[in-house]
C-alpha cells in the first residue's frame, strides 16, 4: 500500500508541484521525500486498514492527507494565469519547450505576493492577488 502511495504522491507532484519535484530532484531528495511524506500518514494507513476500507477508499483518504499542505498548487495557479491573461506569452513558452522553466522561475519571482497574500484554497480566487501576480508577470516578461 506505501508503495501504491509513493506513486501517487508521486504522480500528484508531476502534474500539480512541478517545481517542487525538479527541486528535490536536482537535490536527490525525492525518493527521501516521498518515503517520509508517506511515512507521515502511517498512522491514518493503519487506521484505516483494521476498519477494512476498500483499498481504493484508504488510497484516497491517505492521498488527500499527503497533499493537504500542498493545496493550491502555484505551479497551477501561475500556469492558469499565464495561459488566461498572457496567451500568446504562454503558447511561445509552450511551443518553444521553455513553458515549465519559465513557470518555475514565475512563481519565485512571485514569492513575496504570494507570502503577503498568504496564499491557499481560501484566497487563491482573490482579485487582488491575482492583479498583484499579473503586475508580477508582466514585468517579468517586459525583461
Amino acid at each position: 500500500m506505501k508503495t501504491q502511495l509513493i506513486k501517487q504522491l508521486h504522480h500528484y507532484l508531476l502534474h500539480n508541484h512541478t517545481d517542487l519535484l525538479i527541486a528535490l530532484q536536482e537535490e536527490h531528495r525525492l525518493e527521501h521525500y516521498l518515503q517520509q511524506k508517506v511515512e507521515s500518514v502511517s498512522d491514518l494507513l493503519v487506521q484505516l486498514q483494521e476498519e477494512q476500507r476498500p483499498a481504493y477508499v484508504i488510497e484516497a483518504l491517505c492521498l488527500e492527507e499527503l497533499t493537504r499542505d500542498l493545496r493550491p498548487s502555484r505551479f497551477n495557479y501561475m500556469r492558469e494565469l499565464l495561459e488566461e491573461e498572457f496567451e500568446q506569452d504562454y503558447q511561445r513558452m509552450n511551443q518553444s519547450g521553455i513553458l515549465t522553466y519559465e513557470l518555475i522561475n514565475l512563481i519565485g519571482a512571485c514569492e513575496p505576493i504570494f507570502e503577503v497574500f498568504a496564499f491557499g484554497e481560501e484566497n487563491e480566487d482573490s482579485r487582488e492577488l491575482k492583479h498583484a501576480v499579473m503586475g508580477m508577470i508582466a514585468e517579468y516578461l517586459e525583461r
